[in-house]
């Protein structure tokens, strides 16, 4: 049941869309008697909110003609902090018992911003994409954030100063594609123009954005969703590993998502049918192999390990393994 606070909130709500509304049917919308309407009515009096009373047979309560709420004072990390938690939540299937609480929440903070602000946020969540795998995001610095979607926005080049995993500064000219959030960071892809290369960089290791003068244009080909878990599957890592499997495109994503192995045809002339069972080569890199194992074995479908040797060695193990506790039970 909803806190009195969050029911004085209602109330507020409520009489801001406009008109008299009789007890009665505050009290039905609020799901309380009658005299707490009216205490809830005193709250908000004691809050300096012009609440009027209205008598007669359509009587009830009313907000003073011409009150408005004040803007909502947020900067823009807390702008950011509440739009972007309310996007997540709804990524990862959190909801209240009502659906639309969650498109409700953001459109009643959207109307209360800083024009200036919602323009600069919209920018943000046009040139936002998410993954299939939302996770608990760490939100980076808002004006890098900010920054980078008007770069993507206006197809601008940005300079950024970028601090790799082993430590190396460098400052890059980028022309940004899109920015990306993927199991529980964020990311920007698109092209380094000294590289003139395509690369993903992670936000929270750009210690800042500046765009600069002049424009780009997109190239055709992958998203930037696309794009993000392309490289990482093609990213460098110690061990290697080619696969041959035998089902359907989704059987074998469903373990192997396209942010951790490519799929590619194994004999092309069996067509391209998604639904189809036949052989694909899957291929990956891994900085370690002992997870492979019990992934292949939920699999439930036929595969050959091409390469390396060294996951031929721990399937064989785990095969034993399970034998032998078979054997036991």
């Amino acid at each position: 049941m909803p806190r009195p606070t969050g029911r004085v909130l209602t109330l507020l709500e409520l009489l801001q869309s406009g008109g008299t509304r009789t007890i009665a049917e505050l009290a039905d919308r609020l799901g309380v008697e009658g005299r707490t309407v009216r205490r809830y009515v005193d709250h908000l009096i004691d809050l300096d909110v012009p609440v009027e009373s209205v008598r007669g047979r359509y009587g009830g309560y009313r907000l003073a003609p011409g009150y408005r709420l004040p803007p909502l004072m947020l900067n823009d990390d807390e702008a950011l902090a509440v739009l972007l938690g309310l996007i997540a939540g709804r990524r990862a299937g959190l909801a209240t018992t009502q659906h639309t609480a969650n498109e409700t929440a953001s459109a009643k903070i959207r109307r209360v911003l800083p024009r200036h602000l919602t323009r600069r946020l919209d920018t943000l969540l046009e040139s936002l994409a998410f993954t299939d795998q939302p996770g608990e995001f760490d939100t980076p610095d808002a004006g890098v954030l900010l920054t980078l979607a008007d770069a993507v926005s206006h197809r601008r080049p940005v300079s950024i100063r970028y601090t790799d995993r082993d430590g190396r500064r460098s400052e890059r000219t980028l022309h940004a594609y899109g920015i990306v959030a993927h199991a529980g960071r964020w990311y920007v892809t698109g092209q380094d123009a000294r590289l003139d290369e395509d690369r993903t960089f992670r936000l929270d290791r750009i210690a800042d954005a500046r765009t600069m003068p002049g424009s780009f244009d997109v190239p055709g080909g992958p998203d930037p969703v696309q794009r993000v878990l392309s490289g990482f599957a093609t990213a460098e890592y110690q061990h290697e590993v080619t696969l041959r499997i035998h089902g359907t495109v989704e059987q074998i994503r469903a373990r192997l998502p396209a942010g951790v192995a490519r799929l590619e045809e194994h004999d092309p002339a069996a067509g391209r049918d998604r639904a189809a069972e036949r052989w694909l080569r899957a291929e990956l890199r891994a900085e370690r192999l002992d997870w492979l194992p019990p992934v292949l074995a939920s699999l439930d479908r036929p595969f050959v390990i091409e390469r390396p040797d060294e996951l031929r060695d721990l399937v064989t193990a785990l095969a034993d393994r399970l034998a032998s506790c078979a054997r036991q039970a």
